[in-house]
C-alpha cells in the first residue's frame, strides 16, 4: 500500500508564499500522475494542479500564474509552490497519486495539510 505524507502547510499573510510537499513511500511514484487538491470549509474538494509522468502540468484557473507543481522522481516527492497567496486559497491541501490507466484501482491520497492565508 502506497503512503503519501504531506508537509509544509501553515499560516501565511496575504501576498506571501508557501510550499507544500508530498512524499510517497514507493518507487512506483515515477509511473503515477501527481495532483494537488484542496478543500475549503463548506466547499467541495477541487483540483488545484496536476503533473503527469512526463512532466506535463495543468492548473485550476484560480491559481494559474501563482502556483507551480513539480515532482522529483528520485526523491519520490511532489511539490506545490504557492506564491501571491490570497485568503481564498485557505483550505486543506491534499496530495493525490494515481495511475493514468488504472485510476480507479490505483489511486492514493495523503492526509492533508492546512494552509491558512490571513488578510
Amino acid at each position: 500500500q502506497v503512503q503519501l505524507v504531506e508537509s509544509g502547510g501553515g499560516l501565511v499573510q496575504s501576498g506571501g508564499s508557501l510550499s507544500v510537499s508530498c512524499a510517497a513511500s514507493d518507487s512506483v511514484f515515477s509511473y503515477y500522475v501527481m495532483a494537488w487538491y484542496r478543500q475549503a470549509p463548506g466547499k467541495q474538494r477541487e483540483l488545484v494542479a496536476e503533473i503527469t509522468v512526463d512532466g506535463k502540468t495543468t492548473y485550476a484557473d484560480s491559481v494559474k500564474g501563482r502556483f507551480t507543481i513539480s515532482r522529483d522522481n528520485d526523491d519520490t516527492t511532489a511539490y506545490l509552490q504557492m506564491n501571491s497567496l490570497k485568503p481564498e486559497d485557505t483550505a486543506v491541501y491534499y496530495c493525490n497519486m494515481y495511475h493514468e490507466k488504472f485510476r480507479r484501482q490505483l489511486n492514493y491520497w495523503g492526509q492533508g495539510t492546512q494552509v491558512t492565508v490571513s488578510s
